[in-house]
């Protein structure tokens, strides 16, 4: 699949560009031909993650490979002072940004699911919704100012910006864990929230999910690799009698990698009509069937298909739904207030 540089000249930054789909949306926007700065806490010889190789520099490097200017800077997102730093940095190199991905999680390893939220460790719990809350709080605070234009001088195709909030499902079901539960369905609320502050500005936020994510994790429990995980039905995987009953195989099979949901960032973000995109959630394989991209194999996994034919009809996201979210009574009393 030839990726046309859509995105040349334009600044990007992932946080929590280490692995998976933060990777994968890394290196798409390299594909597309922008500068990525990929940021995250596991660096060569700083190991953040216990049991997984990756680094920021790997993801780096993977992004000049694809077309892009990949640039590692080693950020915990949790700490302000921190991104205050890289934000600087950004400003001082490139004077502005154009493309902001919230993609900060690392909750896996946290998650107790099919336990009562009274019988979770609660420690667990409240540090997944610092690392992937408050650090996408944090975040945006110093990074959407270089998107909006705050004391740089731009053309206005340059200023128009997009932030991305990466969620789990284009639902508002409930999702098992409610630390879990609680951080999935506030990232789609930020990217709501601050869609509605920047509805008079050429900036543009959403939320965005990917289906069953073949991650390096999730390949690896499979024990097979992005060339050849199709055979993951074909064999038991690692730790099988383990698990719990459902056997997840079958769902594999309709797996993305995580450069799917990196294209489905690139062609918005390429997109001169997102605008009426802003404040909602959307998945990887409904914006694939309208842009017209493919994962890596040249196909378009459809999770959502999948899912309702699997295991039976579920609501979605719709117009119907967001009729219900404006407008909101605040902003019938203050409307000036943004």
């Amino acid at each position: 699949m030839a990726i046309k540089k859509v995105l040349k000249g334009k600044i990007a930054l992932v946080a929590g560009a280490t692995r998976g789909a933060g990777r994968g949306i890394a290196i798409a926007l390299g594909e597309a031909g922008a500068t990525v700065y990929c940021t995250g806490r596991s660096s060569r010889g700083r190991p953040a993650t216990p049991g997984r190789p990756e680094t920021i520099e790997e993801t780096a490097e993977l992004v000049t490979a694809a077309g892009g200017r990949g640039i590692a800077v080693r950020v915990d997102h949790t700490e302000p002072a921190e991104v205050k730093k890289l934000a600087a940095r950004i400003k001082r190199r490139h004077q502005g940004l154009d493309i902001l991905v919230n993609d900060v999680w690392g909750g896996d390893a946290l998650t107790e699911f099919g336990k009562t939220f009274w019988t979770v460790n609660l420690d667990n719990g409240l540090r997944m919704l610092k690392q992937a809350i408050h650090s996408h709080i944090i975040t945006s605070h110093y990074a959407v100012p270089l998107i909006v234009g705050s004391g740089r001088k731009v053309t206005r195709k340059r200023r128009r910006g997009i932030i991305f909030e990466i969620t789990d499902g284009d639902a508002f079901y409930y999702r098992g864990n409610i630390s879990y539960d609680l951080v999935k369905i506030s990232v789609i609320g930020l990217a709501f929230a601050m869609a509605s502050e920047l509805r008079k500005r050429d900036v543009v936020a959403v939320a965005l999910t990917p289906g069953f994510l073949r991650s390096e994790a999730v390949l690896e429990h499979f024990g097979v690799s992005e060339a050849n995980w199709k055979e993951a039905g074909k064999k038991e995987p690692p730790g099988r009698k383990e698990r719990a009953v459902h056997d997840f195989s079958a769902d594999f099979q309709v797996s993305e990698s995580p450069r799917y949901i990196g294209r489905a960032v690139a062609a918005l973000a390429a997109d001169p009509n997102v605008k009426k995109k802003s404040g909602r959630v959307f998945s990887s394989w409904a914006l694939a069937r309208e842009y017209g991209f493919t994962d890596l194999d040249g196909t378009r996994p459809h999770w959502g298909n999948y899912a309702t034919k699997t295991y039976g009809k579920y609501k979605i996201c719709d117009e119907r739904f967001y009729s219900y979210w404006v407008p909101g009574l605040v902003e019938l009393i203050f409307p000036d207030w943004f």
